[in-house]
């Protein structure tokens, strides 16, 4: 057990903490929504993503394959409810000691500013590091409503560290963030209309990639028609099968962490929850 978590469920096939296997990956919860701006509940969305993982069989029909990664559920973070920036450096914290353990984090959220805490910690680990970031948003803005630390602002505070970024899916901004990537020469933009028609283009760019690799998966990247439940729902969105391409992309290259945020749903069974579960679910199954 981590210093600063505790247990409310475990992700399905994950292994007992008892005798840890160096370089797997650890599965953490962050149960925080505070600076949600729009649909509140991602809190939850741990537990209902967790949930949902019991819906899968351990073969993946998908990629022909079983899912024999050896992983761990180390239960969700205490967060500190209206206070982002303390949150975010609970989650540096316990993203520090799973990497002191050679754990790699997989983060459910909760919103997205979690991912603010995770890419800090590892950043300070791997100076060269790509954050591929699949979201309908770009998250760029300097301060939302005053916070620095936000929902909204989270690439921006990643990018600050000095990561090279790779956007994709990407369906809405304001002119500043719009700006401020054309002022800068380390992000890539693959918008949503460039994933439905140039995939081969994304696949190419991607496993080209030669940096560690931080995969952050905004639930809203997804169509609303098939992941409703999310803070900011935006028409437009990619397809389930375009995710599972990305990931089989970077099923081969040095994906040192990941987090799937931002699921908003208080219901057992709901349709993001199950989405949220099954990006995971292929991830572990393919990542190598």
């Amino acid at each position: 057990m981590l210093l600063n978590t505790y247990e409310p469920w475990k992700f399905a096939f994950s292994a007992e903490t008892d005798n840890l296997e160096k370089n797997s990956f650890g599965i953490i919860g962050v149960p925080f929504d505070s600076t949600t701006s729009y649909h509140s509940g991602a809190r939850l969305g741990p537990i209902v993503v967790r949930e949902a993982s019991f819906g899968f069989e351990k073969y993946n029909t998908v990629f022909n394959k079983d899912l024999t990664s050896v992983f761990y559920d180390f239960g969700d973070v205490n967060i500190v409810p209206g206070n982002c920036e303390a949150t975010c450096e609970i989650v540096e914290s316990t993203v520090n000691e799973l990497l002191n353990l050679s754990i790699k984090p997989i983060i459910i959220g909760g919103e997205h500013s979690a991912s603010i805490g995770a890419i800090k910690a590892i950043r300070e680990r791997y100076p060269k590091l790509t954050v591929i970031h699949l979201d309908a948003h770009r998250d760029l803005a300097f301060e939302f409503v005053g916070e620095k630390y936000s929902h909204a602002t989270v690439m921006r505070r990643a990018h600050e560290t000095g990561v090279d970024l790779v956007q994709i899916g990407i369906r809405s901004a304001s002119a500043d963030e719009e700006e401020y990537v054309n002022s800068t020469y380390n992000i890539k933009t693959f918008k949503n209309k460039a994933v439905h028609k140039h995939m081969d283009e994304l696949e190419y760019f991607l496993i080209n990639i030669n940096t560690p690799i931080y995969l952050s998966i905004d639930m809203d990247v997804v169509d609303p028609a098939f992941a409703p439940h999310v803070g900011n729902p935006t028409p437009g969105g990619l397809f389930m099968s375009e995710i599972e391409t990305i990931i089989e992309a970077l099923s081969h290259k040095n994906v040192v962490g990941l987090d799937v945020v931002e699921t908003a749903s208080d219901r057992l069974g709901d349709n993001t929850a199950v989405v949220a579960a099954k990006i995971i679910y292929d991830f572990l199954t393919l990542i190598e």
